[in-house]
């Protein structure tokens, strides 16, 4: 039997939050089999890139980061690079060839592979492939492994899904819709909780579909008021919904549990029926329509976020102005855009039509300046407001404070910035504050007793 010498592995997270959980899967299956983590890719033995295929941009830097992750093979102690996620998933024997200095490459249903890969390529083996041909598996973690910088973690309560939009290739990569147990998730979360993270961020392709395919057919609405009941102080946050499917129950149950952030984070895509019958999302037509008024009427404080698909085959200037309106009247407190991407094997591959790529970044353009004014006049109105905010940095030189409220998820709406904090405040902590300013996508405010 070889003996190993001690392994450290450096990990490089590309893409959604979604695959950040992948990572940390794979982390907790080395750590229980006795392998290191790496601080950083720089200093670890064997570095994996989990990689983001979801369009050309992400596609891009992935790339990218994975020849600069060759290069420590050259410059540090690196001895091998793996690279997992999506794009071998997705694009198997292509990013083989095009990757001769990769030394091994993991698809998604493979993951518990990952300490045995790990171990061949301590070994010297090189040209390792594990890459079953569809994603169906579900997975869950072996040891307490958390990518986190600040207070929150990510809790995937299900993989892949069952929507088959005409641009979207996940379902192809990812599979289809299915749901982890109930008592798994809530075992997760107890542990995170006991661990003193104080936010759970609720994610997968599309939440709202939980529960669905299990045999006691649970909800998301189930799972909310089953996290209610633990102890403690914390927030939870749900990401990633189907309009169609925000239930009035759902909204009960965010009403009715004072833990759950009055955050909604819904991607209409478009408004214009023809664009997403187009879309193969005709069925959201009503929703969207109907969804910002629906829900702030049953919670008149939600803070909505949506995500918006521009330059789409057929497009023409006036459905792209029936979306423009329809955010203005909307007034989503958080709204990003895409450029319609081709993807390969996808319905919207070869649909005729699109619009010039000089035509969507200007519709781009004009959406998130509209949307920049709503953001920035919406955060105006905060200002001499009380608030809660999670700590997640403590004050370092002439850096303040800073952390998120209640209407910030992590990664895409800004800071607090919080001035005055007295000198026991610590990561974790919720702070009372007023809001003073603003700066960009940041908020700033001063601690208040």
């Amino acid at each position: 039997m070889t003996d190993h010498p001690p392994l450290s592995v450096g990990f490089i997270s590309l893409g959604c939050a979604k695959n950040l959980v992948d990572s940390q899967l794979m982390a907790s299956r080395l750590v229980a089999e006795g392998i290191r983590l790496s601080p950083t890719p720089e200093s670890a033995d064997i570095v994996i890139v989990n990689t983001c295929s979801f369009i050309e941009d992400a596609r891009t830097e992935s790339m990218e980061t994975i020849l600069e992750a060759c290069l420590l093979k050259q410059e540090g102690p690196c001895r091998a690079v793996l690279v997992a996620g999506c794009m071998p998933q997705r694009y198997r024997q292509q990013i083989h060839d095009a990757l001769p200095d990769v030394d091994a490459f993991i698809g998604l249903d493979d993951l518990d592979r990952i300490g045995e890969i790990i171990r061949k390529l301590a070994d010297g083996q090189r040209d390792i492939v594990a890459i079953s041909p569809t994603a169906t598996r579900l997975y869950e973690p072996v040891a307490p492994v958390v990518f986190s910088n600040g207070a929150n973690a990510w809790l995937k309560i299900a993989e892949g899904c069952n929507h088959r939009c005409a641009f979207c290739a996940i379902p192809g990569i990812r599979g289809k819709h299915r749901s982890r147990p109930l008592d798994r998730i809530l075992a997760e979360a107890e542990s995170l909780l006991d661990r003193g993270f104080r936010e759970l961020d609720i994610i997968s392709q599309d939440i709202m579909s939980y529960g669905r395919d299990l045999p006691e057919k649970t909800s998301l609405a189930t799972l909310i008021r089953e996290l209610g009941k633990f102890k403690g102080t914390f927030w939870i946050r749900l990401l990633y919904g189907y309009p169609p499917l925000i239930s009035d129950d759902l909204l009960d149950a965010i009403a009715e549990t004072p833990q759950v952030c009055h955050y909604l984070d819904v991607p209409v895509q478009h408004s214009h029926p023809e664009i997403l019958q187009a879309m193969r999302r005709g069925n959201t037509a009503k929703a969207v329509s109907g969804m910002p008024t629906r829900i702030r009427r049953r919670l008149p404080d939600a803070v909505i976020r949506t995500t918006c698909l521009v330059g789409f085959p057929g497009e023409t200037e006036a459905h792209f102005q029936h979306l423009l309106d329809y955010c203005a009247d909307a007034r989503f407190d958080h709204l990003g855009a895409f450029i319609f991407s081709p993807e390969e094997d996808t319905p919207a591959f070869d649909m005729a039509d699109t619009p010039p790529i000089e035509v969507a970044e200007e519709r781009y353009a004009r959406l998130m300046t509209q949307q920049s004014k709503i953001a920035s006049a919406r955060h105006r109105r905060l200002k001499g407001q009380s608030d809660t905010v999670l700590l997640e940095h403590q004050p370092s030189g002439s850096d303040p404070g800073r952390g998120r409220s209640r209407r910030q998820a992590p990664s895409v709406d800004g800071e607090t910035r919080i001035t005055g904090l007295p000198p026991t405040a610590r990561k974790g902590d919720f702070v009372p504050v007023i809001y003073t300013g603003i700066r960009k996508l940041d908020l700033i405010a001063s601690y208040t007793l």
